[in-house]
């Protein structure tokens, strides 16, 4: 993670916008620092970017933007949780991706120069940077470490998104359940958990469910059947794990 403070602070006024405090900039920097993006960039590299980005502060159930939407930039989040989702002319949704806290979204868009393909919503609270295409493509013409760092951001969300459609094509509604919670408890604990785990949904059931492909009633039943199994305890939104070793094992 990358810090401004004192020690930089000459430096960041000789490449922060004149329009901009400094203050604000270290603010701006302290921000960014925050994303793997930026990662190994120095504070007055970072410095560079603040005069196009700005700070944007959302509420539980607000949308960012809709299909459609022209797309000037990308967002990165800060705090919170942002769904990306489509929906159909009769109102149905089906999401596309549930992201944390240190993820972008709309980078291939913003490449593409194309309007955007999908809703994003947030589902929670939330505070996002948006970054404005234009610096950011003078960073990257300057910078060819930096690009490489997008293209390997991008090539790693196309390896996820292929893993999707692996997991809907091959495995079960049972196993894209029981993976989603491994995968959960991974996010929140600090290396592979064994025993006794709880683990808390970040979002509503429903939510999940179109995340995983799956409708409401069909994902209720398969945590009714884990249930039953005794591999885990449905309390709310927060799901106990008696022994996660063994609900990995029962994956097969």
């Amino acid at each position: 993670m990358n810090h401004c403070d004192t020690v930089c602070r000459e430096a960041l006024q000789a490449a922060a916008p004149a329009d901009l405090p400094t203050t604000e900039v270290e603010r701006l920097c302290r921000l960014l620092g925050q994303a793997s993006l930026f990662n190994g960039l120095a504070c007055t590299d970072i410095a560079r970017f603040a005069r196009g980005v700005r700070e944007v502060k959302v509420a539980k159930g607000d949308i960012l933007f809709h299909r459609g939407d022209p797309c000037n930039g990308f967002h990165l989040i800060l705090s919170g949780q942002i769904k990306l989702a489509f929906t159909s002319a009769d109102g149905n949704e089906k999401v596309v991706d549930i992201l944390h806290p240190g993820k972008s979204f709309g980078e291939a868009v913003m490449f593409m120069d194309k309007p955007y393909v999908v809703m994003a919503q947030a589902l929670s609270d939330a505070t996002l940077l948006y970054i404005g295409k234009q610096v950011f493509f003078e960073e990257m013409a300057g910078d060819p470490t930096f690009c490489r760092k997008i293209i390997a951001g991008l090539a790693q969300r196309l390896h996820h998104l292929m893993a999707d459609v692996e997991s809907y094509s091959l495995r079960s509604g049972r196993e894209r359940v029981i993976g989603y919670l491994l995968r959960e408890e991974e996010r929140e604990g600090e290396g592979v958990a064994e025993g006794q785990v709880s683990i808390r949904l970040p979002t509503s059931k429903g939510t999940i469910a179109s995340r995983l492909n799956l409708t409401q009633e069909h994902f209720s039943r398969i945590l009714h059947e884990l249930t039953n199994a005794r591999l885990i305890q449905v309390e709310g939104r927060t799901i106990h794990i008696p022994d996660i070793g063994r609900l990995r094992k029962s994956l097969g």
